[in-house]
């Protein structure tokens, strides 16, 4: 018959999962727990050392109990309890004469990850959690393991960087997550051969299906909460040591425009945030090169009642609007640039002074149009509405191929960005999985995805990520309080 031990050692297959032996006053000791979320200063100075220093003679569980000063110890044959008590925190101790039962022992640490030093600065909502992952690799792993309590959750660790020798863990979730993504990714890391991993921004560039895209093929998150409903859904999660960001695939593009914030709002607020981020994305790409393209070949289109306020606010430009664009647009872009990297307050001061003070002289030096001023400020707040950093950098750079191409052919040279910009859409993949489903190829029951639909009409998993697991719940309808009348 199977001992709890070797079931232990069969079912917990995860590298945070350590079972080890140790000697203890003449008596081996048969040790089972989860590195990632014990406290290793509770395990060897309260619980090993005051075992060894005491005068008690250990002949069985009793009196390795008697020995043990934690309150709470229990003995246990049960495997079942005894896994869902490790998931915990907990320690199991067999004596290596009975491996049928042993002693749990809560050795959990609460605090790491907890103390106020790792708040999600990057991706800051409003509504829900706001803990952030951290540089150091242990404590991610340890709110991971806190945020899923699941022996289901497996931790893959390799040693990558044959100067910086770098910790990479995969983790994902065993019976939901596809096992041919876990392999690929799997694949990827063991044949990098890199000097020094930096970040896993540095991990997905290199393991990414294409390298030459401004699109992000990996999401990449600061926070636990969206890293734990992805991990859920069925990603592949990537962490790396001295980083404080988890990349997880395969992604599509419009995972990069839903927040955790969609989902503590109610669904019908959650769906109109969601929408008006798409707007916002569409008018940030498009404004700048729609004015260049009107103002330089379409303006007979213009409506009569718009013509006189455009040409008194054009009066003393001296450029064409091609110039007088891409002149306002990089003095965004530089203003951005420099606030990033200011100290956080000053930066803030030298973006709104800046912006305003730049504006107003660019306007009375007969520089630029009000118009153009208001277009261009809508533009850069609407880039910001992107809750991924990195999805935000590559809108603001599609702006200027566009504003290019306007310049050039007007509206002809956008639809020529357009066609380009879709056909490089098309051939992406993230981890084989197209980019651009369930549009291409097209999936109507996707389609959901795109607004944030109330929880009793998206109990399933997306399909694009091919789960084993279909269902994320299962939803029963109420009763109908008649009914309930009726049987009184």
């Amino acid at each position: 018959m199977e001992t709890i031990h070797a079931a232990l050692k069969e079912s917990m297959k995860s590298d945070d999962f350590i079972q080890s032996a140790t000697t203890i006053r003449h008596t081996l000791l048969q040790l089972s727990y989860y590195n990632s979320i014990i406290n290793q200063e509770m395990l060897h100075r309260d619980l090993f050392t005051v075992i060894q220093l005491s005068n008690a003679e250990i002949h069985n569980l009793n009196d390795l109990k008697n020995a043990i000063p934690f309150e709470g110890v229990k003995v246990s044959s049960n495997l079942q309890e005894v896994s869902q008590s490790l998931i915990l925190g907990f320690i199991f101790v067999q004596l290596d004469s009975d491996l049928n039962e042993g002693l749990l022992i809560n050795i959990a640490d609460t605090e790491k990850g907890y103390r106020g030093n790792n708040l999600s600065e990057n991706e800051y909502s409003v509504i829900g959690p706001q803990v952030a992952f951290v540089e150091d690799l242990d404590t991610n792993l340890n709110l991971l393991r806190k945020e899923i309590k699941s022996e289901k959750l497996k931790f893959e660790v390799q040693i990558k960087g044959s100067l910086s020798k770098t910790r990479v863990v995969i983790a994902y979730i065993e019976g939901i997550t596809n096992p041919q993504h876990v392999n690929t990714v799997r694949q990827r890391i063991m044949d990098l051969d890199f000097d020094v991993i930096f970040d896993t921004s540095t991990l997905s560039q290199i393991i990414s299906d294409v390298s030459i895209t401004p699109f992000p093929l990996f999401m990449s998150t600061e926070r636990v909460d969206r890293m734990k409903f992805l991990l859920l859904s069925g990603n592949v999660a990537v962490l790396s040591e001295s980083s404080p960001f988890v990349i997880s695939g395969p992604t599509t593009l419009f995972d990069f425009f839903y927040s955790p914030e969609d989902f503590y709002l109610p669904w019908i607020l959650g769906s109109f945030f969601r929408l008006l981020r798409y707007l916002g994305v569409i008018f940030s790409i498009f404004a700048s090169s729609i004015y260049v393209s009107i103002m330089t070949f379409h303006y007979s289109i213009v409506p009569r009642a718009m013509l006189g306020p455009i040409i008194e606010s054009r009066m003393n430009v001296p450029f064409p609007p091609f110039l007088e664009v891409l002149l306002m647009e990089m003095t965004v872009e530089l203003l951005r640039e420099a606030g990033a990297r200011l100290p956080t307050k000053v930066g803030q001061t030298l973006g709104i002074v800046g912006g305003v003070v730049l504006g107003e002289a660019s306007v009375q030096a007969g520089l630029t149009s009000n118009i153009l001023i208001i277009i261009v400020s809508l533009s850069a707040l609407a880039s910001f509405t992107t809750p991924i950093f990195k999805m935000s950098n590559t809108i603001r750079f599609l702006r200027f191929p566009l504003i290019f191409l306007a310049g050039a052919w007007g509206g002809l040279g956008i639809v020529i960005g357009v066609l380009i910009l879709l056909g490089h859409l098309l051939r992406l993949k993230s981890l084989g999985t197209p980019y651009l489903v369930p549009v291409f190829p097209f999936r109507y029951k996707g389609f959901k995805e795109f607004l944030r639909l109330s929880y009793s009409a998206t109990w399933n998993r997306p399909a694009f990520l091919r789960p084993l697991k279909e269902k994320r719940y299962s939803v029963r309808k109420d009763q109908d309080i008649g009914d309930d009348y009726k049987n009184e």
